[in-house]
C-alpha cells in the first residue's frame, strides 16, 4: 500500500545522496521499489545490517540501521550511541572530503 508514496518521493528527490534505511523492511522494501523502476541492483545484492552502506550505481549510498522500536531500545540491540553513530557515518558521507 506504501510504494506507490515511495516511488514517488524517489522519482521527485532527485538531489538524494543517501538514504537511511530504518529497519531490514525498510532497507528490503526501498531496494525492491529501485527495482521495480528500473534501477540496476549489484549482484549479489546489499544485505541488511546495522551500519551498512552500500554505494549504488544510481548515485545514492543506502545506509542499514536498526529500527529505533521499543523492542530494540529496551533490549539494548539499538543503543543511543549505535544510532548516533548511523548519523555520524552520514554526515561524514555528505561532507566533501
Amino acid at each position: 500500500a506504501c510504494r506507490p508514496y515511495l516511488q514517488e518521493e524517489i522519482r521527485l528527490l532527485r538531489r538524494v545522496k543517501v538514504v537511511v534505511a530504518l529497519g531490514k523492511i525498510a532497507f528490503d522494501e526501498y531496494l525492491r521499489t529501485c527495482r521495480i523502476m528500473g534501477c540496476q541492483m549489484p549482484s549479489p545484492g546489499p544485505k541488511f545490517s546495522h551500519g551498512a552502506q552500500y554505494a549504488l550505481s544510481w548515485g545514492v549510498t543506502l545506509v542499514g540501521s536498526y529500527h529505533p522500536s521499543q523492542q530494540n531500545t529496551f533490549t539494548g540491540t539499538l543503543t543511543r550511541p549505535m544510532f548516533h553513530g548511523i548519523f555520524s557515518t552520514v554526515r561524514k558521507l555528505l561532507t566533501p572530503s
